[in-house]
């Protein structure tokens, strides 16, 4: 499902307009956010059509990059290691786990360091799945990226670090503004 829900993304002239009825509203970085979100549904796309001819799903891929991107350092990762590096639950992990096990693409182990924990890694069909998938994988980036110089993809990751380490510091409580009687109908008692 697509993160913006516009079909065109509003003129700065008319977010410009917006802006004069609702203070908040900041047409740059409103410009900014939005196309930042137009360019994250083309690219989440232009993955996702790949993975699912394979058969894959972004949660599923996103359990076998990471023991893919693991496999120097150890053949194997806990569920708890995964779910950090994915960054979805790990129940989620076990789902993707269980499926991707009954495909026969990863393996639970007993956990060498310790026998009461399992780990999972890639089995040989996984890694010759990841084989199949990746050079089309990386071709679509790079195809994306392509209109770009090395100086603009440079620019490009400096400028993006500074809005995940921005996003890094929110906390859904700085999210809510404050409940009013105006706001609610009643007083806020809470």
């Amino acid at each position: 499902m697509p993160l913006l829900l516009l079909k065109d993304i509003p003129k700065y002239e008319c977010l410009l307009e917006a802006s004069l009825e609702v203070p908040e509203l900041d047409p740059s970085a409103t410009e900014v956010f939005l196309n930042l979100l137009r360019a994250g549904d083309q690219a989440f796309r232009l993955v996702d059509v790949h993975l699912v001819d394979h058969g894959i799903s972004q949660g599923r891929f996103g359990v076998l990059m990471a023991l893919w991107a693991n496999r120097r350092s150890s053949a194997s990762l806990r569920p708890a290691e995964i779910a950090a590096r994915t960054g979805v639950t790990r129940a989620t992990v076990s789902g993707l786990v269980d499926t991707l096990e009954r495909a026969g693409l990863v393996a639970r182990l007993p956990d060498q360091a310790d026998r009461r924990m399992l780990s999972v890694c890639l089995t040989p069909k996984g890694r010759q799945r990841l084989r199949q998938v990746l050079p089309e994988h990386f071709r679509r980036m790079a195809w994306l990226m392509q209109p770009l110089s090395e100086r603009d993809r440079r620019t490009f990751v400096r400028l993006f670090s500074k809005v995940l380490a921005r996003a890094a510091t929110l906390r859904p409580s700085k999210l809510r503004r404050p409940r009013t009687r105006a706001a609610t109908g009643r007083a806020f008692t809470g």
